[in-house]
């Protein structure tokens, strides 16, 4: 089983859907990251949390047999984000953010933590996701996140980071805007020729696509009755897909598949509650169950 890393927030979220609310609930990257690839591997996170951040939430990382000795506690606030849904779930409106302690982050890698097999960079300053990079032994496979923000504001800082990663996980937009164009395969075919092996684009309801040289791969979303945060979801996909891969150390066009569906599983379970809360009772029977379901979902035979 291979050792997972992953650098990224820790905070606090208040959310607002059309099935519900929740105010200063369990959030951040590295947290549905973290969750969703314990189910597959061990795994060591790297955050920071202020002097609010309450000690269930802690013994719940603990739980799921997260490493925290990469989680700095600081005096100050905590991280906290405030947003809300329409009916139209595929993206949130940002009401506030407070950056707190998150703002004058700087990772830390804890001796233990400086040889991992797989390396996640969350969504934080392209500087900083280089930082990470120089500070551990080449893994075997790294992989990013990034926003508009960042895209926009930092775009020469992220095409370093992009060089020297494996892979790159986006949302659709984010992909638009990093290509400087509508059309996704148009974009996976500029991403790819600046680093990147694999661009994967997450698509919200719409599923996902994973392009590289060898091939393009679509996913659809698994069909859900009951939607009600899809607060962390893309995350909950990363931990997933990267959280199988470290798990078998396979990186064939197979195994790159599989792990598409098992972070397509993991968040659908996600969204199906607020904050963590349906990963608190989650078990691996019901992800083997879920995965099952996916393949005959999307399984066809060829024509005679």
């Amino acid at each position: 089983m291979g050792k997972l890393l992953v650098v990224g927030s820790v905070a606090l979220d208040t959310v607002k859907t059309p099935f519900g609310e929740g105010a200063d609930i369990l959030g951040g990257s590295a947290t549905y990251f973290s969750t969703a690839a314990s189910f597959f591997t061990s795994v060591g996170l790297i955050a920071v949390v202020g002097e609010d951040f309450p000690q269930q939430h802690i013994a719940f990382l603990k739980s799921r047999g997260i490493d925290l000795t990469g989680l700095e506690r600081r005096p100050g606030s905590t991280f906290r984000w405030k947003g809300e849904y329409t009916h139209q779930l595929n993206e949130a409106h940002t009401l506030d953010t407070q950056l707190n302690v998150f703002e004058t982050f700087r990772p830390q890698i804890p001796e233990a933590y400086r040889a991992p097999d797989v390396l996640f960079l969350g969504n934080i300053h392209p500087e900083l996701q280089l930082d990470v990079l120089h500070k551990v032994k080449r893994p075997s496979l790294v992989a990013c996140d990034t926003m508009n923000f960042w895209i926009n504001g930092q775009r020469e800082a992220l095409w370093k980071v992009l060089e020297k990663v494996d892979v790159l996980i986006i949302n659709d937009g984010e992909a638009r805007a990093l290509g400087q164009d509508s059309n996704l395969v148009k974009v996976a075919k500029l991403v790819l020729s600046r680093g990147p092996k694999h661009l994967i684009v997450k698509r919200g309801e719409y599923g996902v696509l994973m392009f590289n040289e060898k091939q393009i791969f679509g996913a659809p979303a698994f069909p859900l009755e009951d939607v009600r945060d899809p607060t962390g979801a893309g995350d909950t996909f990363a931990g997933g897909f990267l959280g199988y891969l470290a798990a078998t150390g396979n990186r064939s066009s197979e195994a790159m598949r599989q792990a598409i569906i098992f972070g397509s599983v993991m968040a659908s379970f996600t969204v199906e509650s607020f904050s963590l809360d349906r990963l608190r009772i989650l078990d691996y029977k019901e992800i083997q169950a879920r995965f099952a379901e996916f393949k005959r979902l999307t399984h066809f035979e060829d024509v005679q």
